[in-house]
């Protein structure tokens, strides 16, 4: 497992820009939210949910995920159909935070054309240098005294 700015990003799984995380499983997609991003978000309080049988399509927000600090959005980082939601999120939504990539995943989804939305997710040596770019934006943001989040 990469560390990356004290964020764990298993080397195994892909990552998308707005900081969610696929991992394949049977040629079904596993979806949640990364370590950084609960860790930046603080305590999640409220995941809004898509339905099973939601067509959704990689970049366009499918729900929304509330912290005590902000309001986020979960943007589907490939395209297809939602076949499951985890349900237990709306039980204990913190589950993100203590464990953001098992019990804590979001979403489960039948791809449309995995190779293709595979190949637009980072993995290896881009999601380090992705990463550190983005803790590099918190810290200037920080520094100027902006809040974090969108």
């Amino acid at each position: 497992m990469a560390e990356i700015g004290g964020y764990n990003m298993p080397d195994e799984l892909y990552y998308h820009g707005e900081h969610a995380w696929v991992k394949v499983e049977d040629g079904k997609a596993r979806v949640g939210m990364n370590d950084m991003f609960q860790g930046t978000s603080g305590d999640i309080v409220y995941v809004d949910l898509p339905f099973e049988g939601d067509e959704v399509e990689a970049g366009e927000v499918c729900g929304k995920i509330q912290s005590a600090k902000w309001i986020g959005k979960l943007v589907a980082p490939i395209s297809g159909e939602i076949v499951e939601v985890n349900e237990e999120l709306e039980n204990d939504s913190t589950l993100i935070n203590k464990d953001p990539y098992g019990e804590g995943w979001i979403v489960l989804i039948e791809p449309g054309n995995l190779d293709a939305d595979l190949g637009n997710l980072m993995q290896g040596d881009t999601v380090r240098e992705w990463l550190e770019a983005e803790l590099k934006k918190a810290e200037e943001l920080k520094a100027q005294g902006g809040g974090e989040g969108d």
